[in-house]
């Protein structure tokens, strides 16, 4: 499976962007999905997951009821609308799948990375 990430960019403290992560190679309906995200001196954390259905999500409390994660199976390519963004939402995102229906927050779990997009958020 090949993952493109893209969608990033620099925007200002409240606006939005929607990062988007298209997926070749083979059909994205068997894995779960997640975003994770890499600041600068920081270790990667966990974003959002997602199962393979959409029936279950899971989103770290630092983005919870700011971010939503969704998939569209069909175009085989997940999504990450992200509001009311915050400075220390900078950092490079990541999208990865992992080959089981069900999701992790460990990044370790995940067998296929994308090669991230960057967000910038200014203050």
């Amino acid at each position: 499976v090949q993952l493109q990430a893209y969608g990033g960019g620099l925007v200002q403290a409240g606006g939005s962007l929607r990062l988007s992560c298209a997926a070749s190679g083979r059909t994205l309906s068997s894995y779960a999905m997640g975003w994770f995200r890499q600041a600068p001196g920081k270790e990667r954390e966990f974003v959002a997951v997602v199962n393979w259905s959409a029936s279950s999500t899971r989103y770290a409390d630092s983005v919870k009821g700011r971010f939503t994660i969704s998939r569209d199976n069909a175009k085989n390519t997940v999504y990450l609308q992200m509001n009311s963004l915050k400075p220390e939402d900078t950092a490079v995102y990541y999208c990865a799948a992992r080959g089981a229906y069900f999701w992790s927050i460990a990044d370790r779990d995940y067998d296929y990375w994308g090669q991230g997009t960057e967000v910038t958020v200014s203050s």
